[in-house]
Order: structure tokens, then C-alpha cells, then sequence
């Protein structure tokens, strides 16, 4: 009876509370597979937009080159990442060969948006090119593993690269004696976490497919039914 008291207290809500999403209609026609991916990829759209976010502020020289205040090049940013159509200063390119040139020192563009719209372009390639699923679609699980990889590989690239100038392509992490600033370590992990977990669901679905048509198979004798005249 205290075990059963102690699950009906609700959970302390001081740093916030979680909520979730809107009913749709579109849920009618999505399984709990399709809601995940979609989850997945809303989560890391906006953990994308909180990385420029924080990498105009860190950068105040990029977002002058997109737009007249820092808050109209996020909405430009967006935009973009909503959009189907190539962001036009990547000269076409999508995702990893955006990304390479998003990282490239030759650069001249607003690299903080070039490099988000570009991880963002490559996380909706890795799950399948859409960002509504439903009952027929599926996402590659190796697909996932290899975008998270490549999440790894540009943060790896963006605290490393240097300009001619040998400066970095954009201040981001910090480590110094006034203190440390990881926070985009610790978002870009948040981003590489979900792709790898969503990777790991979807493997495990199809490798449950499979066992529960054996099992249904074993079971379908014990499961007849018996004649009763």
C-alpha cells in the first residue's frame, strides 16, 4: 500500500514540467514508429536553432551578413530548414557535401546558418528525406547511425579548424581560466543521442518482426480453437 502511495505523488516540477505535442489529425494515419521519428526530428530541429542561437551571439559577425538583427536571421535560418528547396549560398549542395563546405576556411557566407542548415539538411536525408512519416514509411537504422556519426565528425571539425588567420571558423566551446563554456558540446550531444537511440528502436523493431512471426508460428496450435460438439 506505500509502494502504491508513493507512485500516486506527482513528480516536483521546479525546473519545468514535460508536455506532450498537439493532437493532429496526422496521428490517425502515423504508428508509435512514425510519432518517434517525428519527435526525433522536431527535438533536433530545435536543438539546431538553439546551437545558432547561441553561435550568433558567440558570432555577431555572421549574422550581419544574413539579415539586420540577430532575431531576423533565426527566423531567415528557420525558414530554411523547413524549406525543401537548397539554401542558395550552398551553391545547391546538400547534406554532407553542404556540410564539408559549410566548414570549408574559403567560406564567405553566414557560415553559423550554412552549417546548421547543412547538419539539419543531413539529419532529414538520414530519415529518409521527409519530415512528416506515416504508416508506409520507414527509417534506415544504419542510415541514423551514420548521421550521428557525422554530428560527431562536424562538432569534432568546429572546435578544431582554424582560418588563414588562425583563428577559429566559429567560436564555440570555451575552456579558459575566466571559465568553461560546453554548452554546445552538451546540445550537439543531445542531437547525437536521439539519432543513435531512434537507430537502436528501429533495429530493434524489425529484429522483433521477425521473432514474433516465429513465435506466432510456435504458438498457432496451442492458440486453435477446440471443437465443442
Amino acid at each position: 500500500m506505500l509502494g502504491l502511495a508513493g507512485c500516486g505523488t506527482p513528480a516536483p516540477t521546479p525546473r519545468g514540467e514535460v508536455r506532450g505535442a498537439d493532437f493532429t489529425a496526422d496521428e490517425l494515419i502515423q504508428s508509435e514508429g512514425n510519432r518517434l521519428t517525428q519527435a526525433v526530428m522536431t527535438a533536433n530541429r530545435h536543438s539546431l536553432l538553439l546551437l545558432a542561437d547561441k553561435l550568433y551571439r558567440r558570432n555577431p559577425a555572421e549574422w550581419r551578413k544574413t539579415a539586420a538583427s540577430r532575431e531576423a536571421a533565426l527566423a531567415l535560418l528557420d525558414k530554411a530548414m523547413l524549406s525543401d528547396q537548397a539554401w542558395a549560398p550552398l551553391g545547391g549542395r546538400r547534406d554532407v557535401a553542404a556540410l564539408s563546405l559549410s566548414l570549408a576556411p574559403e567560406f564567405q557566407g553566414d557560415r553559423v546558418a550554412a552549417f546548421l542548415i547543412a547538419c539539419n539538411d543531413t539529419l532529414v536525408t538520414a530519415q529518409g528525406g521527409k519530415r512528416e512519416h506515416h504508416y508506409l514509411d520507414g527509417v534506415d537504422p544504419q542510415h541514423l547511425y551514420n548521421a550521428a556519426r557525422n554530428m560527431e565528425t562536424a562538432l569534432w571539425i568546429l572546435n578544431t579548424r582554424r582560418a588563414a588567420n588562425g583563428q577559429p571558423l566559429l567560436l564555440a566551446n570555451e575552456i579558459g581560466s575566466d571559465g568553461r563554456n560546453l554548452s554546445f558540446e552538451r546540445e550537439f550531444g543531445k542531437i547525437i543521442g536521439r539519432l543513435d537511440l531512434l537507430a537502436h528502436i528501429a533495429t530493434e523493431r524489425y529484429r522483433r518482426a521477425a521473432i514474433n512471426y516465429v513465435q506466432g508460428l510456435v504458438a498457432a496450435p496451442f492458440l486453435a480453437f477446440l471443437p465443442v460438439k
